[in-house]
C-alpha cells in the first residue's frame, strides 16, 4: 500500500509545531514563503462563543493568522464596524474602516456598502434597526459565527510527534528499527541505547557459527552499536546484527548473498566516526573502503602495503585512513586520491595497532619490536618512543595493541605478549599493571578497554577472559571464552558487551 501525502499538510504538520513551541518567526516565515496558512484553532467552541459574546479582540487576533475567503472576511469587519459605532466607540471603528487591508479592498469592490458604513459613524443619533436593517445583532453574530467556523479546524496536540512516533513504531513492527534503540531523526538511523553501569560480561548470549574451514580474523562493533563488522580467513566481510546476532537481511545486498570480499584473509576492520563507512585491510597488503548499507565498495587501494596490513583507522573527518602493516610501516591514504600522503617510518617490526589520538593531533602506534611509538600526524616525527616493563632481563616482548584511557587522554593501556598489561602515561611511566598471577599465567593476545573506562579486558592464550579494575588493577572476573587459539576481541560501545573470536568458527558474545 502506498500512502500519497500532499505536501501542503506537511507544511501545516510543520506549522503546528511551530505554533506549539511558540516559535513565531519562524511560523510566519514558513507561512509566508509557502503561501500556506494553518487555519486552526485551538478549540472550535471556543472562537464561535468568542463570536457569538462579541470579543472581537480576540476574534481579530485569531482571523488574522487564517486564510478565510474575501467575503467572510468582510462581513466580519463590517460588523464590528457597525457594534462599535453601536457601542460609541467611533474611534475604534475608523481605524478598522479605513486602514485594514479588508475594508480598503470592500471600498474598491461595493462602495456603496462602504460608504453606508461612513454614513452610520457620521450621526449624532443611531438605532439599532438603522445598523441591522433586515436581522438582529445576535442573529448576525451567530451567521458569522458558522461561516467563519466552516473554515477553520483544531489538530490534536503534538500532531507533528505523533506521526513521527507512529512511523518509528511501524518500522519497529517491520524489523527495519531494533527494540530499545534511540532514533537519530536528523541522520534517520537508529542508536543504540547506553547502558547505565559498566559491568563485566561473564555470561555467553550468542553465537556467531561460520563454515567448517572459516574463521573470523577481525571483528569490529559500529558506533551507534547496532552492527558487528566480521573479516573472515575467507575474504568475507559480513554485517550482522547486534540485536539478535544473525546476518543483517534488511541489507539488500546481503539479502542477495553479494557480500563484500577481499580476493585474501581480511585482518583488520574499522568503521568511521559517523557509521557510514568501513575500512578492510587484507593478508595481500591491500585495503578496501565500503558504504557498508550499500555494499558498494567506494576505494580499494591496491598494494597500500608490500605485507599484510593489521591495522587501519578512520581520520576525524573520515577523509583519510591510517593503516600499519607486517611490512613495520605505518601510512595515511587520502580516499579520494587513493594516495599515500605520509608515512611514518621508525618501527623495525612489525605493527600490529595504529590508531589517532582523539583530537587528531598524533597517532599512537604499536610494534612486534617491543615498542610503543607517539608520532605527530602533521610532520610524521616520532615524538617519543617507550618499552613497557619487561619480567625478565633481554624480554622484548611484542606489544599487541595500545588502547586510550577514556578518563584521561594523557593515559594509555598497553597490551604486550606476556601476562601483564600496562597503563601507561605519554612519558612512558607505568601508572598501574594488570598481571595474572602464578607460574602457569598465559601471556595475552589481545585487549580492549570498556566504553567508560571502568574495566580492561585482555584475552589470554589459554582462551581466558581476564577482567580487571582499572582504577586498583585487581582481577575481578576470568571467563573461559575461547574453544580454539584465541584471536580477539572486540567491546560493545553503548554496553556491557564483548565479542570474541579465535581460530574455533565461531564468534561468542557475552554480556552480563
Amino acid at each position: 500500500m502506498t500512502l500519497q501525502i500532499e505536501a501542503g499538510d506537511v507544511i501545516k504538520i510543520i506549522l503546528q509545531f511551530c505554533k506549539e513551541n511558540n516559535l513565531s518567526r519562524s511560523f510566519e516565515a514558513i507561512q509566508n514563503e509557502c503561501q500556506t496558512s494553518l487555519n486552526t484553532v485551538d478549540s472550535i467552541d471556543s472562537f464561535v462563543s468568542n463570536v457569538n459574546n462579541g470579543r472581537w479582540d480576540k476574534v481579530l487576533s485569531q482571523v488574522g493568522n487564517l486564510q478565510v475567503p474575501q467575503k467572510k472576511l468582510q462581513d466580519l469587519y463590517e460588523h464590528v464596524v457597525l457594534e462599535m459605532t453601536e457601542a460609541k466607540e467611533l474611534d475604534v471603528a475608523r481605524t478598522i474602516l479605513r486602514q485594514t487591508q479588508v475594508m480598503s479592498v470592500l471600498r474598491k469592490e461595493d462602495e456603496r456598502r462602504y460608504l453606508r458604513l461612513e454614513n452610520l459613524m457620521g450621526r449624532v443619533f443611531v438605532d439599532a434597526s438603522d445598523l441591522y436593517p433586515e436581522t438582529t445583532r445576535d442573529k448576525r453574530r451567530s451567521k458569522i459565527a458558522s461561516d467563519l467556523a466552516q473554515e477553520v479546524s483544531v489538530i490534536p496536540p503534538s500532531r507533528l510527534m505523533t506521526i513521527v512516533g507512529q512511523a518509528l513504531k511501524w518500522q519497529r513492527l517491520q524489523g527495519a528499527l531494533p527494540d530499545g534503540a534511540e532514533i537519530d531523526l536528523l541522520r534517520g538511523v537508529a542508536v543504540g541505547k547506553l547502558d547505565e553501569e559498566e559491568r563485566c560480561p561473564t555470561t555467553l548470549r550468542s553465537t556467531i557459527k561460520f563454515g567448517k574451514d572459516c574463521h573470523v580474523e577481525c571483528a569490529s562493533f559500529s558506533p551507534d552499536g547496532l552492527v558487528l563488522a566480521t573479516g573472515s580467513v575467507d575474504g568475507f566481510l559480513e554485517i550482522w546484527d547486534a540485536a539478535t546476532y544473525k546476518l543483517k537481511r534488511d541489507l539488500s545486498y546481503q539479502a542477495q548473498d553479494k557480500f563484500m570480499l577481499h580476493s585474501c584473509p581480511i585482518l583488520c576492520v574499522a568503521f568511521s566516526r559517523d557509521g557510514e563507512l568501513i575500512c578492510s585491510g587484507d593478508q595481500q597488503g591491500a585495503i578496501k573502503v565500503w558504504r557498508y548499507r550499500s555494499g558498494q565498495c567506494i576505494r580499494t587501494i591496491q598494494g597500500a602495503h608490500s605485507e599484510g596490513v593489521t591495522t587501519v583507522r578512520f581520520s576525524r573527518c573520515g577523509g583519510q585512513v591510517l593503516s600499519g602493516s607486517f611490512d613495520g610501516v605505518v601510512r595515511v591514504h587520502g580516499l579520494k586520491s587513493g594516495r599515500v600522503l605520509k608515512e611514518f617510518r621508525g618501527h623495525t617490526s612489525y605493527v600490529n595497532h595504529a590508531l589517532y589520538y582523539a583530537d587528531g593531533s598524533r597517532v599512537l602506534t604499536a610494534s612486534s619490536d617491543g615498542t610503543v611509538a607517539i608520532w605527530e600526524a602533521k610532520t610524521t616525527e616520532m615524538a617519543k618512543r617507550m618499552s613497557p616493563p619487561r619480567r625478565h632481563a633481554g624480554d622484548e616482548a611484542t606489544v599487541l595493541s595500545v588502547h586510550p584511557y577514556p578518563k584521561n587522554v594523557d593515559y594509555f593501556v598497553v597490551c604486550n605478549r606476556s601476562p601483564s598489561m600496562y597503563l601507561m602515561t605519554q612519558e612512558g611511566q607505568v601508572v598501574r599493571s594488570f598481571e595474572c598471577e602464578g607460574e602457569d599465567a598465559k601471556d595475552f593476545v589481545a585487549a580492549c578497554v570498556s566504553t567508560r573506562g571502568e574495566y580492561v579486558y585482555g584475552l589470554a592464550a589459554d582462551g581466558k577472559l581476564h577482567a580487571f579494575q582499572m582504577e586498583t588493577g585487581r582481577l575481578e572476573e576470568t571467563v573461559e571464552v575461547a574453544e580454539g587459539e584465541p584471536i580477539g576481541l572486540c567491546h560493545h560501545p553503548l554496553q556491557n558487551v564483548i565479542a570474541t573470536f579465535s581460530e574455533n568458527p565461531k564468534v561468542k558474545i557475552f554480556g552480563v
